[in-house]
């Protein structure tokens, strides 16, 4: 029985993640004291107490779920349960080439964090917007967002499930889509409170500069394959890692497509290792017969480890 595990993205955010592993899993706590001595702040209290405005701020999200996430990894590594497979959701990606050793955590965390700021930077807060569409297929969707884009940008960003799509871009050419997507079919259009466009072209910018950050960075190849965003392929290379990464930030997370290949290696059990569930919710959608746990809190660690040994 081949395992994977799967890492969450910005959206799983909430002020308390990782404090009870932290206090129960010495490993789990080392994560944190890593993650703050990189930053020069202590980005384990935002984790633990919060407060939610600064953590929710994009470029304290991106290393607080990072080094949650790192934190339960261990936990579980601890208990002797390592993964055959990785993949991450977006930022979840830096999460799993940590846990499969082609980064350290001390300098992930700070290239999540210049991530999360390059990000916000190229586009003003009020100009870029995303939404969920759901019960529309790809070629619908893409159909809507030509339609809708008038000379601006507005492209699939998230291909999560069957039947959810979100979707980035200007506003107003988002605003165009989801009423769109209403008249194409759509069981829902719902605007997304985000804090930028993410995996769309207006974040070009941002990828540009991160490029340069990724340059300078050091990857090591993976002790264990993982499936990336971008291509929903397996890669072993520190290289390969490297590029994705780098293309992963313009174009649309292929998670639909990224849990299949996982399905067709041979996994049929999935952990979402980080704050939230949201990852075995969309696996669910695509295969209801694969074993999904979760470990997100020192209790769900406890059921991981029973589950799996």
């Amino acid at each position: 029985m081949k395992i994977a595990f799967v890492f969450p993205g910005q959206n799983s955010q909430y002020a308390g993640m990782g404090l009870d592993i932290a206090e129960k899993s010495g490993r789990a706590r080392t994560a944190f004291h890593e993650a703050d001595a990189a930053l020069g702040f202590p980005i384990s209290k935002l984790c633990f107490e919060g407060p939610e405005e600064q953590l929710k701020l994009t470029e304290n999200t991106q290393p607080a779920i990072v080094a949650t996430s790192i934190a339960l990894f261990r936990a579980l590594d601890e208990k002797g349960i390592r993964p055959d497979f990785v993949a991450g959701h977006s930022l979840g990606e830096y999460s799993a080439l940590v846990a499969a050793d082609a980064l350290p955590l001390r300098e992930t965390v700070v290239l999540v964090r210049k991530r999360g700021r390059y990000m916000q930077e190229a586009v003003p807060v009020s100009e870029g917007a995303m939404a969920a569409l759901l019960g529309l297929d790809v070629d619908t969707v893409q159909s809507v967002c030509e339609k809708a884009a008038g000379g601006q940008v507005v492209s699939p960003a998230n291909l999560n499930s069957p039947g959810q799509i979100v979707i980035a871009g200007n506003r107003e050419a988002v605003d165009r889509a989801v009423v769109l997507a209403k008249e194409a079919g759509a069981k829902r259009a719902i605007l997304l409170q985000v804090s930028a466009p993410f995996h769309c072209g207006l974040l070009m910018p941002a990828e540009e500069r991160l490029a340069a950050e990724l340059d300078s960075c050091t990857f090591s190849n993976l002790s264990c394959p993982l499936v990336t965003n971008v291509d929903a392929q397996p890669i072993r290379t520190g290289a390969e890692a490297r590029s994705a990464l780098k293309r992963q930030v313009t174009r649309p997370v292929r998670w639909e497509e990224t849990i299949r290949r996982l399905l067709d290696e041979g996994v049929r059990t999935f952990v979402e290792v980080g704050p939230g569930k949201v990852l075995l919710g969309l696996i669910r959608s695509i295969d209801k017969s694969a074993a999904m746990l979760n470990a997100e809190d020192e209790k769900s660690v406890e059921n991981v480890f029973t589950a799996l040994l």
